[in-house]
């Protein structure tokens, strides 16, 4: 390495430290850089959710009744038994939703929160029902979410706006978020609000101002939104609790923080609950015991055990997992030739191993205390994330990637951290051209699945 490099490679590390209001100042090319991103999201988005055939996102009919429902007048649903019918989804998928088969009677996601569904009535209204303009308006809040993701990591590393650019891109051109994202579904909003409370909460950290009563504002809007947004809950109170311990607070601080956000949440959501100990008990506030008892005829891990043993059911969870992390589409029956998978495979290796050696290098730019108390926020979501997850799945066979995307942006921060690891000896315009290759080959490969398998293999 020449004099000069070295000298480059000291300075970009003790510019990762910095920390302060310089998070308010993105540079002009970063900027347009970042409205560009959106413009381009926004259009593959809008690509997926026109042409997608209909129904054909994970779970779409069920989100669709329930808007109808309340569009039409008929209030909250109600899970019952019956919304639910095995053979009818296997018909269903397998004959691609014929338009004589009808999907009125796809009722099984009633007991999800009702804040998506509220807010996306208005647009069932105004266009009369029409699929695409709900899963445009999908659309739209997942470009919310890469601001939001932009924002979370200018807080955190403010002299690094390219990376925070870097960080949003890679979630923007993920082909399988981009699949969801387009679909109509309560997903993106519960990533949107759970991404909030992580800027807030971030804020709140390396600011060291307090905003328990919009952080609990926040969480309230998780509880009506969706159970994987939940996990903002804990990220939460981990931050108070690492403010207390670094600042050295006051335990009784420590308690106002918590009580605030703990009773705006409670306002905000309580009447929900209210309604749902009434409707389906006390004991089951959030209608998840109502939700396993109604999906009869669901795949459960006990019986994939019995078939395939332990070694078959771990393979499987991690084969289909990584599938539909990065693409696997429609009901899960659109897969990938095997070389996008590799490709991907080892993409994913060079970012895992980079991001691991830049946890190991004892070189690499020494975090200040703010930055690693955020960063920490970051991993909890993300490792609880994980670990719901897994629990999930040891009752049913959901071997779905998208339910990490909650944890979307520790990943990704991960995986550019990884990025920028892995590149370090390139010249900084190599470097930034290397970054820019990589989303723009992720957005083509995006537009190449939709039309080369989404569609064909989907239309009816």
């Amino acid at each position: 390495m020449s004099k000069m490099a070295e000298i480059n490679t000291v300075v970009r590390r003790s510019e990762w430290n910095a920390v302060g209001d310089q998070s308010s100042r993105t540079p002009g090319l970063v900027r347009v850089g970042l409205w560009v991103l959106v413009a381009v999201y926004l259009v593959i988005g809008a690509l997926y959710a026109v042409f997608t055939p209909v129904w054909q996102v994970p779970d779409e009919p069920a989100h669709y009744n329930y808007i109808r429902s309340l569009a039409e007048g008929h209030g909250l649903p109600v899970l019952e038994p019956g919304d639910y019918d095995q053979e009818l989804m296997t018909e269903l998928t397998s004959r691609r939703f014929p338009p004589d088969l009808s999907v009125d009677s796809v009722e099984y996601g009633d007991h999800h929160p009702p804040l998506y569904y509220l807010l996306a009535t208005p647009v069932y209204i105004l266009s009369g029902g029409r699929v695409v303009p709900l899963r445009l308006f999908s659309v739209v809040l997942g470009a919310v979410l890469l601001l939001v993701a932009f924002r979370v990591v200018r807080t955190i590393f403010p002299s690094q706006p390219k990376f925070a650019l870097a960080v949003a891109a890679f979630i923007a051109f993920i082909p399988q978020h981009l699949a969801i994202v387009a679909g109509i579904n309560n997903d993106v909003l519960g990533e949107l609000v759970l991404g909030a409370i992580l800027l807030v909460v971030v804020g709140t950290i390396v600011y060291q101002r307090d905003r328990p009563w919009l952080v609990g504002c926040l969480l309230g809007a998780a509880l009506l939104t969706k159970t994987t947004a939940y996990i903002g809950l804990a990220a939460a109170v981990v931050a108070v609790v690492l403010r207390w311990r670094v600042e050295r607070r006051s335990t009784r601080w420590a308690a106002s923080q918590v009580g605030a956000m703990a009773v705006a949440a409670l306002v905000l959501s309580a009447p929900w609950f209210l309604r749902n100990g009434l409707t389906y008990g006390w004991t089951d506030l959030s209608g998840l015991a109502r939700h396993e008892a109604v999906v009869v005829g669901q795949p459960r891990t006990s019986e994939w055990l019995s078939l395939y043993g332990w070694t078959g059911l771990i393979s499987r969870f991690i084969q289909t997992t990584f599938r539909s992390f990065w693409g696997q589409f429609g009901w899960m029956g659109v897969v990938l030739p095997a070389r996008i998978y590799q490709a991907l495979a080892l993409l994913s290796i060079v970012l895992v191993g980079g991001f691991l050696i830049w946890l190991a290098d004892r070189r690499r730019p020494r975090l200040s205390t703010a930055q690693r108390m955020a960063l920490t926020t970051l991993l909890v979501s993300a490792v609880l994330t994980g670990l719901s997850y897994l629990w999930y799945n040891l009752t049913f066979v959901q071997h779905q990637g998208r339910y990490l995307f909650p944890a979307l942006i520790p990943i990704s921060v991960a995986a550019m951290l990884g990025l920028r690891r892995v590149t370090a000896w390139l010249p900084d315009w190599l470097q930034d051209s290397v970054t820019v290759l990589l989303f723009v080959g992720m957005a083509l490969l995006s537009v190449y699945c939709l039309f080369m398998f989404i569609v064909p293999q989907l239309a009816g």
